[in-house]
């Protein structure tokens, strides 16, 4: 009896098997297009600094957005935006394939364009200037950091990715580009006296005054509408000179306008030459210089620093990373870094580390106050993925993002020309000048344990 029970046991425990394998449909491969999407989406799972996702079920969104139908690879690459505007991080995007080259190219080489460093403001979706590159056509038509882009070529920049804002203003040399400009609060655009030939020559706070019949409010700027043509980009990074004083002493300035794959070398190359001569300080020069490569910044920082620390990295586990210098500067002369709105990421970085540990003196305005880090990946179709995977943190622990460095001395600036800078008519450097000259003047070089 009790083997016929265990038989028939048996016996139910198939059929009931053989149901379920006839009932259950078999699982359908993913096609190409849903591949692609996956792939994005585990990259983001795995690395992005957020591990709420902005606050939503990421599982979820992926599972949703997969069974809605992908049928061409501009469908999917729709998808993809779509699922990594979520996240609300303008710097978290997608870059196609022809996107990816340009970005690759912007680091290394020359591009074609107007030259503009931008970012996209998450609570309103507008463009926004970090600087523009020195020389470039935006940069003679007097466009300034935290001017704001309203319409490029009459197309909204709202409706506009910032991959998309920045393919839309690159381009074949000597082709056109209108912007729509709204000034910086009070800015203003246009060129000095010394560049108004025409308008064709290239390619955040506001507040009440206590008592407004003494002081009214200033009008809001209005949009204007700036008309340029685009030219070659060269990504030259430094200009270096060694400037004599009429008290015998000797200064070297320094102006960096990118980090790219040349600069640390280049600025190696200033000093060594600089120190042959005779300097007795520097002046090191990052106003506009909106960063780049975090791996240049952190070789420039190393040419200056003895033992100590460069950054703090910061991912979504709260574990810390960090950058040290571990060798012997080239100098341990005075040095002044002049920082300005245009100041922004890997310029933040080093200025941050050199005033942290007490090896220069910062002066000029508030820098910029982007303290994020993306590492790009490669995707099996060419495109690349930039994901926000860490934010930095100077060796005070000092946070970057949205908040900038403020420099030890602020100096204003009035409007002046590229070629003003660094000449009797610019007061920021002028000021830099006077500190290096003051016999009282104390740059640290030991570092300042943080």
């Amino acid at each position: 009896m009790k083997n016929r029970i265990i038989r028939v046991g048996l016996f139910l425990a198939l059929v009931l098997m053989l149901v379920l394998n006839v009932s259950a449909p078999a699982a359908q491969a993913l096609t190409d297009e849903q591949k692609l999407l996956n792939e994005v989406w585990r990259i983001v799972d795995r690395a992005y600094v957020d591990d709420t996702f902005n606050h939503q079920n990421w599982w979820l969104v992926r599972q949703r957005r997969l069974k809605q139908p992908l049928r061409n690879r501009e469908e999917t690459y729709s998808a993809i935006q779509e699922i990594l505007g979520s996240l609300d991080d303008p710097y978290t995007r997608l870059l196609k394939p022809d996107q990816y080259r340009s970005l690759q190219t912007n680091t290394s080489g020359e591009l074609t364009g107007v030259g503009l460093q931008i970012t996209q403001e998450t609570s309103t979706g507008e463009l926004q200037v970090i600087a523009p590159i020195e020389g470039s056509p935006a940069d003679q038509a007097g466009i300034k950091a935290r001017d704001r882009i309203l319409k490029i070529d009459g197309t909204s920049a709202i409706d506009l990715t910032l991959d998309e804002a920045a393919e839309r203003m690159r381009g074949p040399i000597g082709s056109r580009v209108v912007l729509t400009i709204v000034p910086a609060q009070g800015g203003s655009l246009g060129r000095s006296p010394t560049d108004i030939s025409t308008d064709t020559s290239g390619g955040v706070a506001s507040g009440k005054s206590p008592d407004s019949s003494i002081s009214p409010i200033p009008k809001a700027p209005e949009p204007q509408i700036i008309e340029l043509i685009r030219d070659r980009i060269t990504l030259n990074p430094v200009y270096a000179d060694l400037r004599p004083q009429a008290n015998g002493n000797s200064i070297g300035y320094i102006r960096l306008t990118q980090f790219n794959a040349n600069a640390a070398a280049e600025v190696a190359h200033a000093i060594a030459r600089m120190e042959a001569k005779g300097a007795n300080g520097y002046i090191l020069d990052l106003r506009n210089n909106p960063g780049g490569l975090l791996q240049s910044g952190i070789d420039i920082a190393r040419l200056w620093l003895k033992e100590s620390t460069i950054v703090y990295t910061v991912n979504r586990q709260g574990v810390q990373d960090s950058f040290e210098a571990g060798g012997e500067p080239l100098t341990d002369d005075p040095l002044v870094v002049l920082v300005n709105q245009g100041t922004a990421s890997a310029s933040e970085i080093l200025a941050g580390a050199l005033q942290d540990n007490g090896r220069a003196q910062l002066m000029g305005e508030k820098t910029f106050g982007k303290g994020l880090i993306q590492s790009l990946f490669n995707l099996s179709d060419g495109s690349g993925l930039a994901v926000t995977i860490a934010h930095y943190e100077t060796p005070n622990h000092h946070d970057i993002n949205r908040q900038g460095i403020e420099p030890d001395e602020a100096i204003a600036l009035q409007p002046i020309s590229r070629d003003q800078l660094a000449t009797p008519d610019d007061t920021q450097y002028q000021a830099a000048i006077q500190r290096l000259l003051n016999p009282t003047m104390i740059a640290k070089s030991d570092p300042v344990s943080g």
